[in-house]
């Protein structure tokens, strides 16, 4: 690996791996191609040093002339897929566009990656392909059937069969990983963590689903990022890795656990209990057990550190999320 094509670099995921790159892969050059959508901030890149081998190149994944011309300019050998709409709620308003950037958009990609001879594609997945699981039942593994809900997860399980159908068929080198819930600095304030920092540094209210009884996985975002790099070094073509954080909680005790580390003393008077999503999986778990075995890769941020260390970067940084809530 030499030239790296990151698409959607400019979101939260794309943006600190960018940052895990240039920290300890210097010897790279980095391609950050964003459509700026949204979610996507250049801000999130403005601390990269001045030192870095680093581009930015504005452009759809979706655009087949724009990402060849990138490929050409960058001479790229390697392209690791974030690009996505990834907001359940908003795939349930309209799925539209989760359909034309995941689906479409990574089909693309495979497509230009197989014309010009791309030696690595790495898709982004989620544990939300794996659909809802009872309280009691054991983790997902990779062998297991797909069960998408939403259709937000619907689309990103279209996406990795796409990507693997393009291993099998094509021979293109692909794997694909599967992350549980990510959490961190650079988050868009919609998703469940900064939504609630910044609802509560605001004097607001936050708004828990149903009951807030519904179970999700923790991961921090740098666990993701070096298990990320562990794939694409070492990770074997037309496989899948599971990526968890091992750290499930339900949505209520998540959101007592933010309000004690910033001090709300009475929550219950914080809290504003909403209608529930509709489909709501009740819970997510992952067995990663492959990419530790096979890899070597294990988390190692524990979650209550992982949460301080959130809240104070969204305190420090305040002119980063003030425009955008």
């Amino acid at each position: 690996m030499k030239n790296i094509l990151v698409t959607g670099g400019a979101g939260f995921i794309g943006s600190n791996f960018i940052h895990y790159l240039v920290k300890n892969r210097p010897d790279l050059h980095i391609v950050n191609y964003d459509a700026l959508t949204y979610a996507g901030n250049l801000l999130n890149l403005d601390m990269l040093p001045e030192s870095a081998d680093y581009v930015f190149a504005y452009g759809d994944i979706c655009d087949k002339e724009r990402v060849v011309s990138v490929i050409h300019t960058e001479n790229i050998d390697t392209i690791i897929n974030f690009a996505a709409e990834s907001h359940v709620d908003r795939s349930i308003k309209d799925s539209k566009h989760f359909v034309q950037t995941n689906v479409m958009g990574v089909q693309t990609l495979l497509e230009c990656a197989v014309d010009h001879n791309v030696e690595l594609f790495v898709q982004i997945g989620t544990d939300e392909v794996y659909g809802s699981l009872d309280e009691d039942s054991p983790g997902s593994i990779e062998t297991d059937p797909l069960k998408p809900r939403s259709p937000y997860a619907a689309s990103k399980a279209s996406a990795d069969l796409m990507a693997l159908s393009y291993y099998h068929t094509h021979g293109l080198p692909v794997c694909v990983t599967r992350s549980s819930n990510n959490y961190g600095a650079y988050q868009y304030p919609e998703k469940i963590i900064p939504l609630f920092i910044t609802r509560l540094l605001t004097r607001g209210k936050v708004p828990v689903y149903g009951e807030g009884l519904n179970i999700r996985d923790w991961l921090y975002v740098e666990d993701n990022c070096r298990a990320l790099w562990s794939v694409m070094e070492n990770g074997v073509p037309g496989e899948i890795y599971n990526i968890a954080g091992n750290h499930e909680l339900r949505n209520i005790d998540l959101t007592k656990m933010i309000m004690w580390r910033m001090g709300v003393g009475d929550w219950e008077s914080q809290v504003e209990f909403v209608e529930d999503r509709k489909g709501h999986d009740w819970r997510y778990s992952m067995d990663c057990g492959k990419i530790k075995r096979e890899l070597g890769w294990i988390p190692r941020i524990p979650f209550d550190v992982g949460l301080a260390m959130t809240i104070e970067w969204y305190k420090t940084y305040e002119e980063w999320w003030g425009a955008l809530v």
